[in-house]
């Protein structure tokens, strides 16, 4: 599988399916994790005014999702 690049793929995929149960229901409720690809993680965000809050908080997500991954699976994040 790692020849393969697979387990990556597989940790990645956590990240999105994880996104709720990490950030929280509050955040979970304006925004939601849709895909990852290289390491960006792609957020639909439901208002601008979500958008701008979100992105102030970008850097302590990021260290929340990979903490919580058990190690450094999201490198950037996408809010649109």
């Amino acid at each position: 599988m790692d020849g393969l690049g697979i387990r990556q793929k597989i940790v990645e995929y956590d990240a999105v399916l994880q996104w709720e149960s990490i950030v929280g229901e509050h955040i979970a409720k304006a925004a939601s994790a849709v895909r990852i690809v290289k390491g960006v993680l792609f957020v639909k965000v439901k208002t601008s005014t979500w958008r701008n809050e979100l992105n102030l908080r970008k850097r302590e997500i990021m260290t929340t999702l990979n903490s919580a991954l058990g190690h450094e699976v999201v490198k950037d994040i996408k809010f649109h």
